[in-house]
C-alpha cells in the first residue's frame, strides 16, 4: 500500500492500527539514525524509538501541522533520547569555555569514513558531550536553545561542544595512525 500522510494521520488520529504501523514504518529507519547519534548503541537507540513513537501516537491528536510530520517526529525522538540520558549527562564534569584550550589541529576530513565509523566515533563520547554535539553540529541548533534544552547554561554549551570536537579529532588521529602503521606493516 503506498504512503499517504494525511490518510495515515486521520487513522493515526483514530488509533487504527494499521495507520500507526504505516507511520511507523515509513519514519523509523530516519529516526531510528536520529536515536543512534544521541544513544551509546543500539539496543538502547531502539529503545528510545520505541518509547518516542509510543509518544508520537499517544500525542498525534495534538499535530497541528505547523511544520512537516517528520521533524515532529524527530523532535519527539531528539526530546526522548535527551530525556533518557538526561540523569547521565550530570555524570560527566562540565568544563568552562574560559578554562578550555583547544587544540590547533592541522585541517582534518571525515570524508574517508562511512557514516557508520563516524557514528560509532560520535556514540564513544560522553552522553552530556554526545548531545551538545549532535544538536549543534548537526540538527542545528543555536547554543542558547541548548542550554535551555539541557537545563545547562550556553557557555557550557559551548564549552561541551569544543570538547566533543577535540575528543573526536583525537579518535580520528587515532585512527588515521592506526591505519598508516598497518601501511608500514604491509
Amino acid at each position: 500500500m503506498v504512503y499517504n500522510e494525511e490518510r495515515v494521520l486521520k487513522g493515526c488520529c483514530k488509533g487504527k492500527s494499521t495507520a500507526q504501523r504505516q507511520l511507523y514504518e515509513h519514519f523509523a529507519p530516519k529516526m531510528l539514525v536520529v536515536s543512534l547519534r544521541y544513544t551509546s548503541g543500539r539496543l538502547e537507540a531502539e529503545d528510545v524509538l520505541q518509547e518516542a513513537f509510543i509518544k508520537v501516537f499517544d500525542k498525534i491528536p495534538q499535530f497541528r501541522k505547523e511544520c512537516p510530520l517528520e521533524a515532529w517526529i524527530k523532535r519527539i525522538v531528539i526530546n526522548t533520547a535527551l530525556k533518557q540520558n538526561r540523569s547521565k549527562l550530570y555524570l560527566y564534569p562540565a568544563i568552562d569555555i574560559d578554562d578550555l584550550q583547544e587544540q590547533k589541529a592541522s585541517e582534518w576530513s571525515v570524508n574517508q569514513y562511512s557514516w557508520e565509523e563516524l557514528l560509532a566515533m560520535i556514540q564513544q563520547l560522553a552522553p552530556r558531550y554526545r548531545a551538545v554535539f549532535n544538536l549543534y553540529a548537526i540538527e542545528g541548533y543555536q547554543h542558547k536553545e541548548i542550554a535551555e534544552m539541557l537545563n545547562i547554561t550556553e557557555g557550557t554549551s559551548k564549552s561541551q561542544y569544543a570538547r566533543a570536537k577535540i575528543l573526536l579529532r583525537e579518535m580520528l588521529q587515532k585512527e588515521e595512525d592506526s591505519a598508516y602503521g598497518r601501511a608500514l606493516q604491509n
